[in-house]
C-alpha cells in the first residue's frame, strides 16, 4: 500500500522525492482523524487537544512516522487507515468506504485485518446482510490483488514473504529464527520487549540512550493506562480489546520483536485502537491533572527518543 500511495508523488516529483515526506504526510494524518474521533466521542475541547498531543507527540507513531524507513512506514500506512476506518465507521458508517480502508489497511500490514469484527459491530444495523456484503465488497478488491500479486511472486495465493525471510537471510540458526518466522515459543521474548524493556544506562554522556531492541510500552506511553477505564461493560470496549490482544497475540509470535526501533514498534499495528480506548477511559471522566501529567510525561519520552536517535544518534543494542 505505500507503494501505491507513493506513485502520484514519485511520477511529479521524480527521484527527489523521498518516502519520508510520505511517512510524515501519513503520521499527520493519524493525528487529525484521531482528534476527529476523539470529538465524536465527546464534544470537549480539552479533550481534543489532549487526544491530538497524545496521537501526534505522546506514542512511537512520532518516531515511526519521522523516520519513515520501510518496515516503519508500513506500519505507518496501516495506522492511518485503521484510524480512518474508525472514524468513518463512528460517524457516516459508509460500509463500501469502511471496507476500502480496511483493505488499504490489510495491503499495509496484512494481520491487521484480524480487526474486522470491531467494524461489524460499528456499522451492525437491521439490514446486516446488505452493510457486511458492502464492506465485503469494498474489501474484495485489495484481497484479490493480494492474492494475485503473491501468485506472481511465489505461485500460491499466500503471503510467503515472511517465511522465506530467514532463508533469504541466512539466519535460520539464529535464536530469533529457530522454531521458524512465527511460533509461540517466541512470546515470552515478545512480552518482555513489550513491557519489561528499559533504556541504557551509562557511565559517560548521554548516561542514557534507547536501547535498538526495544522500549517497554509503558515507558514510551505511559497515558495508556487511561485505556483501563474506558467502560467495560459497553459492548464497543470489549471490541476494541478484542482488537487490540488478538493483534497483538499475531506479532507476539514473530520470530524478532521489531528491531531495530524506539520503543516497541509492533504495538503500532494496534494503537488506533489503543488510542480510542484511551480516549474513552479519558472522556469518561473528564480531562484532570493527573491525565496531563502523563500527557506530559509521554511527550517528554518521545521527544527525547527523536532527538536522541535522529539528531545526535545516541542509541545501540
Amino acid at each position: 500500500m505505500p507503494a501505491f500511495l507513493a506513485m502520484p508523488f514519485v511520477f511529479l516529483f521524480r527521484d527527489s522525492f523521498q518516502q519520508q515526506l510520505l511517512s510524515q504526510i501519513l503520521g499527520a494524518g493519524t493525528v487529525v482523524l484521531t482528534m476527529m474521533t476523539a470529538w465524536t466521542i465527546k464534544k470537549d475541547k480539552k479533550l481534543l487537544i489532549w487526544s491530538g498531543l497524545l496521537a501526534g507527540l505522546g506514542n512511537i507513531i512520532w518516531y515511526l512516522s519521522a523516520t519513515g524507513s520501510s518496515w516503519y512506514l508500513g506500519q505507518i500506512s496501516s495506522a492511518f487507515f485503521l484510524s480512518f476506518a474508525l472514524y468513518e465507521s463512528l460517524n457516516k458508517k459508509r460500509p463500501i468506504l469502511v471496507g476500502i480502508l480496511l483493505g488499504a489497511a490489510y495491503l499495509s500490514r496484512v494481520h491487521t485485518i484480524i480487526s474486522l469484527p470491531v467494524f461489524l459491530y460499528l456499522l451492525y444495523d437491521k439490514n446486516w446482510f446488505k452493510t457486511f456484503f458492502k464492506i465485503g465488497l469494498g474489501l474484495l478488491p485489495f484481497v484479490l490483488f493480494d492474492f494475485a500479486y503473491n501468485f506472481i511472486r511465489f505461485g500460491t495465493i499466500f503471503d510467503e514473504a515472511y517465511f522465506i525471510l530467514p532463508k533469504i537471510l541466512n539466519e535460520q540458526d539464529r535464536p530469533w529464527f529457530i522454531h521458524g518466522v512465527a511460533n509461540t515459543s517466541y512470546i515470552p521474548n515478545g512480552l518482555i520487549a513489550a513491557f519489561w524493556s528499559f533504556p541504557r544506562i551509562l557511565d559517560h554522556p548521554p548516561f542514557i540512550q534507547p536501547s535498538w531492541y526495544s522500549l517497554a510500552i509503558w515507558i514510551t506511553t505511559p497515558a495508556f493506562i487511561f485505556a483501563f477505564f474506558s467502560p467495560i461493560r459497553e459492548r464497543l470496549t470489549q471490541f476494541l480489546w478484542l482488537a487490540v490482544i488478538s493483534i497483538f497475540t499475531i506479532v507476539l509470535m514473530h520470530g524478532g520483536t521489531g528491531w531495530a526501533q524506539f520503543g516497541y514498534r509492533f504495538a503500532v499495528d494496534f494503537y488506533p485502537f489503543l488510542l480510542l480506548l484511551t480516549i474513552k477511559g479519558v472522556g469518561r471522566t473528564g480531562i484532570k491533572p493527573i491525565h496531563w501529567i502523563l500527557l506530559l510525561a509521554s511527550v517528554l519520552v518521545n521527544a527525547w527518543g527523536v532527538v536522541w536517535i535522529n539528531k545526535f544518534g545516541w542509541v545501540s543494542f
